[in-house]
């Protein structure tokens, strides 16, 4: 069975970044974002919801995001989904997923403002998946049809 992990979200930044360094001295940088969804009830009222979401981004990413962004601050933040389990302190078992960030995009200030990145970004350097195996196709997948039997 396939499998497949990946989440892209654009809100706005909630707080500052908080950096912090693993025992490695690797940058470790914690996000909090808010993703707003917008839509119209039945009986026609303009309705609002919002997500909040805590993300981290490691290295260089994680020192780039310390450096550029501010609470308020829009972004595009791609990653993937983790959870985190550990036992509180009255011995409740605890978990809470977060976004590791794997590539980011400034998308400009809040509020339309200058002072902010306009579009430029940063997309972090990742390695290319690994090729899917042949026998999972079937052995007619790739072949040129000539493009005859295309419906449209």
């Amino acid at each position: 069975m396939a499998n497949y992990n990946k989440v892209i979200l654009v809100g706005n930044l909630t707080r500052d970044p908080q950096m912090s360094f693993l025992p490695s001295q690797t940058p470790v940088v914690e996000l909090g974002l808010a993703v707003n969804r917008r839509w119209r009830s039945k009986e026609g009222e303009q309705r609002e919801e919002t997500c909040f979401i805590d993300c981290r981004a490691y290295g260089r990413q994680a020192e780039t995001l310390n450096q550029y962004v501010k609470k308020g601050n829009p972004i595009l933040v791609e990653g993937r989904l983790q959870l985190d389990t550990w036992e509180g302190k009255d011995g409740q078992k605890r978990s809470k997923h977060r976004v590791i960030v794997e590539n980011f995009q400034f998308l400009g200030s809040a509020g339309g403002g200058g002072g902010g990145r306009t579009g430029g970004g940063y997309e972090a350097s990742r390695p290319a998946p690994a090729p899917a195996p042949q026998e999972d196709y079937p052995p007619d997948a790739y072949r040129d049809t000539g493009g005859e039997d295309i419906p449209f």
